[in-house]
C-alpha cells in the first residue's frame, strides 16, 4: 500500500505545513477524493478561517469538488460551527472548514462533516481519502461539472444561537472578549447586537499574519492579558477564542482562568434544569464533579472516548441533550449534537442573569469539593510502554482502572487519567481529589516525576 508523503491527515481532521503537507494541488486532489469517499447527495458548504494561505486552498478544494461533479457553496471567512449550521440543513451534503485551529500561522487544515453535520474521522473517510491520495487513483472529471455559489448564513445561524437561551432574561453584563485575531470576532458581535451587554473588545479582527500571537487560551502564557482586561474593565467575565472558535475559555471577574471542567458541570446541571432526566455524554480525563452534578441534577452521565467525532457518535446513538470536554469542547443535542464557542457564553450570561451569581460564586464551590490539576503534557519516547510502566506501579494499590481512554485510575479519595495524544508524541495526564489540595499536590507531583523518569520527558 502506497504512503502519502508529509501527510496532513490525523484521526480526526487533516492538518500540515503548508506548503510540505497541504498545498493548492492537494486540496484540489482532497475535493476530488472526498466526492468520491463520502459521495454526497447535495451541495457541500465551504467555509475558511483567517490564515493567509485559507483563500487558495478553499478555492482548490472547490475546484476538485466541482470537478468531480458536487455542487459547493462558498459560506466565505467564519468558524467551525458555521460550516456545521450549513451541512446540518436539510438537503446539504456535507461541509468542509478550511482551517488549522490554534497551530502556528504556516499551518493549514481541514475539518470535515457529511449530511447532517456528521463528523468524518480516520475510520469513517479519512483514511480511505488519505488512500486515494497516495495510490494517486483519482476519478476522471465528471462529465457535468459542479456549480460554485456564495451564500452569506451569518443571520441564520445568529438566529439559531439566540434561539438556544432566552435572551429576554439577560440582564446587561460587561464583558471581556479575546478573539486572538482568530475568526470569533465577527460572529461574537452578530450575536452581541441582540443582547444588553457592554463589551471590551482585544484582538478582535481576524488577521492570519497573528500578530499577538498563536490564537490558543490553553496555553498559560496566552492568558494574562485576558486576565488583566478583566480586572481592570471591572467586566463580569471574560472569554477568550482558539482560532476557528470551536473552543471558548472563561475568566472570572477577578481575572482567574476557569477550568473547562467545571464548566461542563455548571453547563449540564444548567441544562438538566430545563430537561430533566436527559443524558450527559462527558470525557474520561476528569469525571467527578461531572457525575455529581449530573447526579444531584436528577440526569444520566455517560462516559466516553475524548475526541469530538467519539463524542457526537456517542451522543447521537444516546440522544443526549449536551456532551462537554474538560478541553473547553461544548456540544449541544439543539445544535445537531455538533460543539459551539457561542452558545456556551451565551448559557453563561443567561446562567448569572437568572441567578445573580457570579462565574465565581457558581464555581467555587465545585472547585473545593473536586480540585483538578488541569491537563499537563509531557514528551516521551514511547507512549505505549509509559502509560505500561505507570499502570504496573499503581495497579499494586488496587485501584478501579477504567481504559475508556488511555487508563484512568480511581482510588478512595483520588483519581487521575493517563492517555496518548492522537496528534502529538505527548501523553497528558489529568489529576483530581475529593476536596484534598494536599493531596492532589502530592500526586501529581508523584506521576509528573515518573512520568518523567520513565519517558525522559521535557
Amino acid at each position: 500500500m502506497n504512503t502519502l508523503t508529509n501527510s496532513p491527515f490525523k484521526a480526526y481532521d487533516i492538518r500540515g505545513q503548508v506548503p510540505s503537507a497541504l498545498n493548492k494541488q492537494r486540496a484540489r486532489d482532497i475535493g476530488q477524493a472526498y466526492a468520491t469517499i463520502i459521495q454526497p447527495k447535495g451541495p457541500v458548504a465551504i467555509g475558511r478561517d483567517m490564515r493567509l494561505s485559507s483563500p487558495e486552498l478553499a478555492e482548490a478544494l472547490t475546484e476538485g469538488l466541482n470537478s468531480a461533479g458536487i455542487d459547493t457553496i462558498d459560506i466565505g471567512l467564519c468558524g467551525t460551527e458555521l460550516v456545521y449550521h450549513a451541512a446540518s440543513r436539510p438537503g446539504m451534503g456535507g461541509g468542509i472548514m478550511v482551517t488549522a485551529s490554534h497551530n502556528p500561522a504556516d499551518y493549514n487544515g481541514m475539518k470535515m462533516v457529511r449530511e447532517e453535520a456528521i463528523p468524518i474521522s480516520a475510520d469513517t473517510g479519512l483514511k480511505d481519502i488519505e488512500a486515494m491520495l497516495a495510490e494517486g487513483n483519482l476519478n476522471p472529471p465528471a462529465t457535468r461539472p459542479g456549480r460554485d455559489q456564495q451564500e452569506d448564513l451569518l443571520d441564520k445561524y445568529v438566529h439559531r444561537m439566540i434561539a438556544g437561551v432566552d435572551i429576554d432574561r439577560i440582564r446587561p453584563l460587561k464583558l471581556v472578549v479575546n478573539a486572538g485575531n482568530g475568526c470569533a470576532g465577527p460572529a461574537f458581535d452578530a450575536i452581541a447586537a441582540h443582547l444588553p451587554l457592554e463589551v471590551v473588545r482585544l484582538h478582535h479582527e481576524p488577521d492570519g499574519r497573528f500578530p499577538n500571537g498563536v490564537p490558543n487560551p490553553l496555553l498559560s502564557e496566552n492568558r494574562a492579558e485576558t486576565a488583566a482586561a478583566v480586572r481592570e474593565h471591572g467586566a463580569d467575565f471574560g472569554i477568550a477564542w482558539d482560532g476557528d472558535f470551536d473552543r471558548c475559555f472563561f475568566f472570572d471577574a477577578d481575572g482567574r482562568f476557569i477550568e473547562g471542567y467545571y464548566l461542563v458541570g455548571l453547563f449540564a446541571a444548567r441544562l438538566l434544569e430545563k430537561h430533566p432526566g436527559q443524558t450527559i455524554v462527558l470525557d474520561p480525563r476528569l469525571t467527578w464533579n461531572t457525575l455529581d452534578q449530573v447526579e444531584k441534577a436528577g440526569g444520566r452521565a455517560v462516559i466516553n472516548k475524548s475526541g469530538h467525532a467519539f463524542i457526537k457518535e456517542r451522543m447521537r446513538s444516546e440522544n443526549a441533550l449536551y456532551g462537554g470536554e474538560m478541553s473547553a469542547h461544548h456540544y449541544f443535542r439543539d445544535f445537531s449534537f455538533c460543539d459551539s464557542g457561542m452558545l456556551p457564553w451565551l448559557l453563561l450570561a443567561e446562567t448569572i442573569s437568572e441567578t445573580g451569581r457570579s462565574l465565581a460564586e457558581l464555581v467555587d464551590e465545585r472547585i473545593r469539593a473536586f480540585p483538578c490539576s488541569g491537563e499537563l503534557n509531557f514528551e516521551v519516547g514511547d507512549t505505549d510502554d509509559v502509560i505500561r510502566q505507570v499502570l504496573e506501579t499503581f495497579s499494586k494499590d488496587d485501584p478501579v482502572i477504567d481504559r475508556t481512554d488511555g487508563i484512568s485510575l480511581e482510588f478512595d479519595h483520588w483519581r487521575f487519567n493517563l492517555r496518548a495524544s492522537n496528534t502529538e508524541p505527548v501523553i497528558r495526564l489529568n489529576v483530581e481529589t475529593r476536596a484534598d489540595p494536599g493531596l492532589l499536590e502530592e500526586k501529581t507531583g508523584q506521576l509528573s516525576d515518573l512520568i518523567r523518569s520513565l519517558g525522559q520527558a521535557t
